[in-house]
């Protein structure tokens, strides 16, 4: 038996309520963003992921017009911030919805560091930042869909492993539904299989 949801007949919270608890577990790009006026902002975005590899481009998306999306459209630059577990609470006080020209890193007592390729800041203490100039930009209802050219990655020699990242170091956050939120655990691994390797379905293996 399957219970049955119309959106057509939802309204658009209780729609939300019920993707973002089946869209699980989602990545959280930690964006960082300078103003027209120079003032650096810090913010949670948790429908986030890679649009492309050749070239190297990141996307997120902002639901509703905030000083993320305004500052990305009017400079062209942001930093995705690696999220992790460390800061759960530093990146949970950067969602706050402060009055605009606030900025986050000030509110919420976090340290920056220059960026190499680009103007608003990294996060000091995140192991990755992968420095993005704006790639294009998609409204989609009430959501703007934003596509950043990575033009540099800084990443920690702490979490790296014979010079790649390694799960068990970087230790990311993930959003779940409602006011939950993930950490990594139980780590599997399976090589994809090619097809001249095919032994059937798994469950007749």
């Amino acid at each position: 038996m399957r219970t049955d949801f119309d959106p057509a007949a939802m309204s658009r919270n209780e729609f939300y309520k019920l993707l973002t608890a089946t869209v699980v577990p989602r990545p959280i790009a930690w964006v960082s963003t300078t103003s027209a006026d120079g003032t650096h902002n810090l913010a949670p975005h948790s429908f986030f992921t890679i649009a492309s590899v050749a070239p190297p481009v990141v996307q997120f998306s902002s639901v509703g017009r905030k000083d993320t999306l305004h500052n990305v459209e009017a400079t062209g630059q942001f930093v995705v911030n690696f999220a992790p577990e460390g800061f759960f609470e530093q990146i949970n006080d950067t969602g706050t919805d402060f009055p605009h020209g606030v900025s986050e890193f000030e509110a919420a007592g976090i340290a920056t560091e220059p960026s190499l390729r680009v103007k608003p800041p990294r996060v000091a203490a995140s192991p990755v930042a992968l420095e993005c100039e704006v790639h294009s930009t998609l409204r989609i209802g009430d959501g703007t869909v934003v596509f950043g050219r990575v033009v540099h990655a800084a990443v920690s020699q702490d979490v790296l492993v014979d010079g790649h990242p390694e799960i068990s170091r970087l230790k990311p956050l993930s959003r779940l539904g409602k006011d939950e939120w993930a950490t990594v655990s139980g780590v599997r691994e399976i090589s994809r299989i090619r097809h001249a390797d095919w032994r059937g379905p798994a469950g007749d293996r």
